[in-house]
């Protein structure tokens, strides 16, 4: 490991900082909200308007406060050549075969986006399909779907800028990959679902001026657009005007037979209604009128619908329906609710593929179209798989990767059962054997079992010593499982231990995990990752003073109410593009979208005081409790969760008495929540968050 500083050195340049900091004055206001007889001060509320010139002005001194402080930091440079090392190895992508092409895309290492290439043959020199790095200078416009139409003639992409959700679609020949003139604009959480000479799509009405990353978005429709016809001409194929903040996508298989209407946004899963295509007098079938369960319609294969489903299992099964009598009391049971969560099913010649989560791992497994059980699928570890599949051949490719395995591709044979490797990832000077993760399960605050990845530098004794990277979710049904980070081998060759807590809330075990950490249950969410810190310190693995806790989202949620609740346990703390306002969190952009999980200030007196008791912005300590670092980032064109959060948190931290301990933001310029960001800018925020993390432990990375 890495040397630790010495004490004298670590006190003298933390103190000099941290004695030296004024923080800009943000803007203020005497603004007091009632919740149900309950008062609450927004003081901070002018940093909403993330337009006017006085957030403006916030922003660039909080910019140049941070800025100074991170090039104070003696490493950052050399932290910021080492992550351009780990980068710099070539990514590729699981081939997938359309029209006689095999498309695949790959990234020679430094590339801000993955180019798109295709080739007739797998094992010759492949030709570029669509090189995203060539729609803007500096690679903040990403590509993020490919929508091919089912003859082959046409390819619609989507792209996002500077990460915005929104989205814009353009279409390619797909035989010359000229461009077309067809372009949609203001469309968001979208793909192009094809139907002869046009696709589906979801947009919104174009929103005000100056306000389109911040305004809540209403009115979600579904429309039909042509080729070769100005979006103004594009037809309205479904709304739900009595329904303005739901979500409505469109699913049409390749059969080009029905079209499928998803509902989504105020519940924990899906409404489903289908309507029959290429016929006049056709209207509307609901499938599903609520939002209650998940449901997936997989394809439909001659007149058979292969949905799955959490309805009448927790965990999750595959369902067979007739379009002929799609309703949910006509379905069939092919393959049922196993011990492991089913997260995706996949069509391979004439088998399924059948991929569950056990204890937050993959397992796979072949089955026959009739729903028996083959055999499994072999991996080399623990870790997680995803696979390229087709029903028209029996070609099969996946995907493997965990902690310490950079993602592999295998190609599967279907009809023996043996995999061979296809294409490795090398990274100089990098080895797997050189590291180990095991699962540990540890009990939570209320005695629940709690699963954990740890990942550590083989020889790292159990001293009290390491410093360890805490990383948590829990939210939303989302699973966090094992997987490959190149940044993440900074801290792993530094001596670092990453620890990786499975929280309740996810959707690790099914729909009774995830709701175990919803609404009035959150505060188990929280529980779980404090004793997750608690366990790494019990066991002998480190100590408070080395613990760093990270996360982003609904992650930075969690950072930043953990923090309020138990300061003394964490050295630094990075909430990265974190909800932070829960009493006003559902009226920005898509933010309502969120209150099936948390519930809203507005529902009842009894949940708007669940919310205050832990909302991050309304519980830091004012009282000279010390804190730990923290880092917060957000940027600018952020409209999922809107940089108002961390603005106003960033504010109110900086202004109350929680020590010296530094407390700075990090605001990112041409981007957003996060996907689709640049390598570049990759590697200059962790470069920065790296920097944080060992400036504030007291540790010199580049100390040989």
């Amino acid at each position: 490991m890495k040397t630790l500083l010495s004490s004298v050195t670590v006190m003298t340049l933390l103190a000099s900082c941290a004695s030296a900091v004024k923080y800009p004055e943000a803007p203020t206001s005497q603004i007091v909200d009632e919740y149900f007889g309950i008062q609450v001060a927004d003081p901070y509320r002018p940093l909403e308007n993330d337009t006017s010139a006085e957030t403006l002005q916030w922003v660039e001194a909080q910019r140049k406060l941070t800025d100074d402080y991170m090039s104070s930091i003696p490493f950052r440079s050399k932290l910021r050549e080492r992550l351009t090392d780990l980068f710099n190895y070539k990514k590729s992508g699981m081939p997938y075969k359309q029209d006689g092409w095999y498309y695949f895309y790959e990234n020679d290492g430094l590339q801000n986006q993955s180019v798109l290439y295709r080739t007739k043959e797998l094992g010759t020199t492949p030709e570029v399909f669509l090189d995203p790095n060539k729609l803007s200078e500096d690679g903040t416009v990403a590509l993020t779907g490919i929508s091919p139409s089912n003859d082959g003639k046409y390819t619609a992409y989507t792209i996002s800028r500077s990460g915005s959700d929104w989205t814009e679609i353009y279409v390619m020949d797909t035989a010359t990959k000229q461009l077309l003139t067809d372009h949609i604009e203001w469309a968001k959480f979208t793909g192009a679902a094809w139907d002869g000479d046009g696709f589906y799509y979801s947009a919104y009405d174009r929103p005000v001026e100056g306000k389109e990353f911040s305004h809540a978005n209403e009115n979600h429709r579904v429309y039909y657009h042509r080729i070769g016809t100005p979006q103004s001409e594009d037809k309205l194929i479904y709304e739900d005007a009595a329904n303005p903040l739901h979500f409505h996508s469109a699913y049409v298989p390749d059969d080009e037979s029905v079209i499928f209407i998803y509902g989504s946004g105020q519940g924990l899963g899906s409404s489903l209604s289908m309507k029959k295509l290429n016929t006049s007098d056709s209207s509307w079938t609901v499938i599903e009128p609520s939002q209650d369960y998940e449901i997936s319609v997989l394809d439909v294969i001659d007149g058979t619908m292969y949905i799955l489903t959490n309805y009448g299992a927790p965990r999750y099964r595959l369902m067979t329906a007739s379009v002929k009598a799609p309703q949910r009391e006509n379905w069939k049971e092919l393959i049922p609710e196993g011990e492991g969560v089913m997260s995706d099913v996949t069509f391979a010649g004439d088998k399924l593929i059948v991929t569950n989560e056990t204890d937050a791992y993959n397992r796979s497994y072949v089955y026959s179209r009739d729903g028996k059980l083959i055999r499994e699928i072999e991996f080399p570890a623990i870790g997680s798989a995803g696979f390229s599949t087709s029903k028209k051949n029996d070609e099969v490719f996946y995907t493997f990767t965990s902690f310490t395995y950079p993602s592999a591709i295998y190609k599967y044979n279907l009809s023996d059962g043996a995999s061979e490797l296809f294409k490795a990832t090398e990274i100089k000077g990098f080895d797997m054997d050189d590291y180990i993760t095991e699962q540990v399960f540890y009990p939570s605050a209320d005695g629940t079992e709690i699963p954990m990845f740890i990942t550590y530098k083989k020889g790292l004794e159990r001293n009290g010593k390491n410093p360890v990277y805490l990383y948590g979710y829990g939210g939303f049904n989302i699973s966090l499982n094992p997987g490959f980070s190149a940044q993440r081998l900074l801290w792993l060759e530094n001596g670092g231990i990453y620890a990786q807590a499975n929280l309740r809330g996810g959707g690790e075990y099914g729909e009774p995990w995830h709701l175990a950490g919803t609404k009035q249950q959150k505060l188990n969410v929280f529980n779980d990752f404090i004793a997750a810190a608690e366990y790494m310190i019990k066991e002998g693995w480190t100590k408070p003073e080395l613990m760093t806790i990270e996360g982003g989202s609904n992650g930075g949620l969690l950072v930043g109410a953990t923090v309020n609740m138990r300061p003394d346990l964490f050295k630094v703390a990075i909430p990265r593009v974190g909800v932070m306002d829960m009493m006003r969190y559902h009226l920005f952009t898509i933010g309502w979208n969120w209150a099936s999980d948390y519930g809203t200030s507005a529902d009842s007196p009894e949940m708007a005081k669940y919310l205050l008791d832990y909302s991050p912005i309304h519980n830091i300590k004012n009282d000279g409790t010390p804190y730990p670092a923290v880092l917060v980032t957000t940027a600018d064109h952020d409209d999922r969760v809107v940089p108002a959060h961390s603005f106003k948190y960033a504010a109110a931290l900086q202004a109350s008495d929680t020590g010296d301990a530094p407390k700075y933001i990090r605001i990112d310029s041409k981007a957003g929540h996060g996907a689709g960001k640049p390598v570049s800018k990759v590697i200059d925020e962790y470069a920065d968050i790296y920097s944080f993390i060992f400036y504030n432990l007291g540790i010199d990375p580049t100390d040989k």
